[in-house]
């Protein structure tokens, strides 16, 4: 066998080891995934009963939908800090709007924060700075608007209006797990189908070469941005409506939540490369582990604090992160 002939031979036995890999890196969120429900359901009475199967649900259907705004964000090659700050502002909103009935709280909760990601879009994509800077600024600005509009206290919603009705269940299903199956569905078709899904991808991958090749980078950019704000203010109005109030503190560290979950499943903080479906994976491994962690401090054999879920996320989110970078490592000797 000839140098190059051998040369050759290793260079695509390199290559169908990185996709392994990759593969691997993918799947490993689903595989960890099955592996703590059928921990949970051998070791735990009423782990798969409906009622901690739809309370699950209907709990994580808020950080489910941060964290499915957040995919778009991080496909391009961005970050929003900002998104737990804006869902806390939706449910002041949404408390505060909440005497007019649902449907007008709902769309003035949801198009100010859609405006709030907008502004953010703008920022980075025409004044030029940086995302994490961006965003930075934006957490305080809708953590103190929250503030003002509550006065620092906690509001409470209008339980006769019809409100609270977003919060309940039909045909035996919370209502925000079928609004949370439903964005996650369009957001696949959109993802997977579109010119936009394509788009997004290809300014994550290289945002100068998709802007020399004609590619419309600042109003997908924009897009996206906005699109990231109405998710969170979307959850910040679910989170009234389960909770009765509007809530100007809440939302602290769902930013990391989402983030957590995005890399969990897969997508790559450098961008170009996600799925929506292993986003959903990634909310629902991360949810499981603390859905375990309560039933064992209730079955007496561990008692650990709250506080151990942040110490958890990141845990997994260090780890998911390191895996990437030697992925990313390893495509680039190629």
């Amino acid at each position: 066998m000839s140098p190059i002939t051998n040369n050759s031979s290793k260079h695509l036995l390199s290559i169908h080891k990185n996709h392994i890999g990759v593969a691997l890196q993918r799947q490993g969120a689903l595989i960890a995934l099955a592996t703590l429900i059928l921990f949970g359901s051998l070791r735990y009475d009423g782990f798969l009963s409906a009622y901690n199967i739809l309370e699950f649900l209907r709990y994580n259907s808020m950080f489910g939908l941060i964290a499915l705004g957040m995919t778009f964000v991080i496909m391009t090659g961005g970050i929003d800090l900002s998104v737990g700050a804006v869902a806390a502002l939706a449910s002041v909103l949404a408390a505060l709007t909440s005497p007019y009935g649902l449907l007008p709280a709902l769309l003035i909760s949801v198009l100010a924060c859609v405006l709030l990601g907008f502004f953010s879009g703008w920022l980075i994509t025409r004044m030029r700075i940086p995302p994490f800077i961006t965003t930075l600024a934006m957490l305080l600005v809708g953590r103190g608007l929250a503030l003002i509009f509550s006065k620092n206290a906690s509001i409470g919603v209008d339980a006769g209006s019809g409100f609270t009705l977003i919060g309940q269940n039909v045909i035996g299903i919370p209502i925000p797990v079928f609004i949370m199956a439903f964005t996650y569905i369009i957001a696949s078709v959109i993802l997977n189908y579109t010119r936009f899904g394509r788009y997004v991808l290809a300014i994550g991958g290289n945002e100068e070469a998709a802007r020399l090749m004609g590619l419309p980078v600042t109003i997908v950019s924009l897009t996206v941005y906005a699109l990231n704000g109405g998710l969170a203010g979307l959850a910040g109005v679910i989170l009234a409506s389960l909770t009765f109030t509007g809530l100007p503190t809440e939302g602290v560290g769902w930013e990391l939540s989402a983030i957590a979950a995005v890399v969990v499943g897969g997508t790559l903080l450098t961008g170009g490369r996600g799925s929506v479906g292993t986003t959903l994976v990634g909310v629902i491994l991360l949810g499981l582990i603390f859905n375990i962690l309560n039933f064992e401090n209730g079955y007496g054999l561990l008692s650990l604090s709250a506080y151990w879920q942040s110490v958890i996320r990141g845990a997994f989110l260090l780890v998911v992160v390191i895996m990437q970078n030697r992925v990313v490592r390893k495509r680039e000797m190629l």
